[in-house]
């Protein structure tokens, strides 16, 4: 996802761009003109005569700048970040970097990792000590559906140097963007993406969590909200309640953020929390599904939504995993729809019946989790409907309707 927008978002600039992967499937298909992830704008974006996908990562040596975008993932043991794709790329630059080169690292990383992982690697062999390449770190900020708009027009350009002076190429690759730069050390720059992840983290799940105690008490938490956003200190985005967070970024950040302060010797209790609220906020969708339908067993139930967000075909930690498993142990039928990402969850639950949105509708009740804006031209009479992301058409005409969190 990184890769391929920041490689197309760089050759729409007139830069030249050689994309490296060691998927050849994706690689061929790459080269065949078709994006193998929905994004929008992404695959127009693709056709560009700048652009070159290859599996060779010796190729990396005719860049004048090395972009480093392979996923760090999470240890299952203690959640600490597994930096083995990182490591692994580092080993290959080693033989292929050269001097007056910009290694620059956009993979979300614990802080001191460029330094002390990737530069370590980079000089192993003492062939390339001292300055002879820069090193820097430029954090992401990507928001799948809107990747390419994010990337062209950021809020901000987080650049950390090595040495001062070290983020110079970056600075004038970004310069088309526009956007304010902050030059920051390393370990500040690999902070400052885990911080900002895990503020809008704790955001969601503090309005998460006052939308519950409104749906106990009967009040509905958009309208509380709404007045809320009038405050400038809390502003109006992320501010909608609903089924909780997923996708590549907050999960699986917030958790390496737990495990980072852990082993410094810090105890994140209001991470902790935070995390406790995302991962229950799902389940209380079955919950109330089962005020109105209190067997579920041998019972068909649609779902609409597999997505994590509207605008990708990302499943990664959707909430729709966690309902679907809940209701699969519970014995009942599940219908899926998802306009982009029945193929990539279909992967996980082949025993899922994927169908059309009409299809899904027939069920003896109907749980939406993802908010597509197709859903709220559909057809909810005399349908039992608990809603995970506030669907006003369905709100409105829905036989039972029951609202997460209002």
């Amino acid at each position: 996802y990184v890769g391929l927008v920041t490689g197309a978002c760089l050759s729409s600039w007139g830069n030249s761009v050689t994309l490296i992967d060691i998927d050849s499937g994706r690689v061929e298909a790459l080269k065949a003109g078709l994006c193998p992830i929905y994004e929008p704008r992404l695959q127009e974006l693709l056709s560009c005569d700048h652009i070159t996908p290859t599996c060779s990562l010796e190729q990396a040596a005719g860049g004048d700048v090395v972009f480093i975008c392979v996923g760090a993932g999470t240890n299952p043991r203690d959640c600490s970040v597994d930096l083995s794709a990182v490591e692994q790329v580092a080993v290959g630059l080693e033989r292929v970097v050269r001097g007056g080169q910009t290694v620059v690292v956009k993979s979300t990383v614990p802080p001191g990792t460029s330094e002390d992982v990737i530069l370590r690697h980079l000089e192993r062999n003492g062939k390339h000590a001292g300055r002879d390449f820069e090193l820097c770190m430029n954090p992401e900020f990507l928001s799948e559906g809107r990747a390419v708009e994010d990337f062209m027009a950021p809020d901000r350009i987080v650049i950390g140097e090595r040495v001062r002076g070290s983020g110079d190429r970056l600075v004038e690759l970004y310069r088309p963007s526009r956007a304010p730069v902050i030059r920051v050390d390393l370990k500040t720059a690999e902070m400052i993406k885990y911080a900002s992840n895990a503020f809008l983290a704790a955001k969601i799940s503090l309005v998460n969590e006052l939308g519950n105690i409104c749906k106990s008490l009967g009040i509905d938490m958009y309208r509380v909200a709404e007045a809320m956003a009038y405050d400038d200190r809390i502003g109006s985005k992320f501010l909608n309640s609903g089924a909780g967070f997923g996708g590549s970024c907050f999960p699986k950040d917030l958790r390496a953020l737990i495990s980072i302060a852990r082993q410094s010797g810090y105890v994140p209790g209001l991470l902790k929390a935070v995390e406790e609220v995302n991962q229950a906020q799902p389940l209380r969708l079955v919950q109330l599904l089962k005020r109105h339908v209190p067997d579920l067993r041998g019972k068909t139930i649609g779902v609409l939504g597999l997505a994590f967000k509207p605008g990708t075909d990302d499943v990664r930690e959707s909430v729709a995993q966690k309902v679907v498993a809940q209701l699969l142990l519970e014995g009942a039928r599940v219908v899926a729809y998802d306009p982009q990402a029945g193929a990539n969850f279909r992967r996980l639950f082949p025993q899922v019946t994927y169908a059309g949105p009409e299809e899904v509708l027939q069920g003896d009740a109907i749980v939406i989790l993802t908010e597509w804006p197709e859903f709220g031209e559909l057809d909810y009479r005399g349908r039992i409907v608990i809603d995970g992301r506030k669907v006003p058409k369905a709100r409105d005409e829905a036989r039972i309707y029951e609202g997460l969190c209002w």
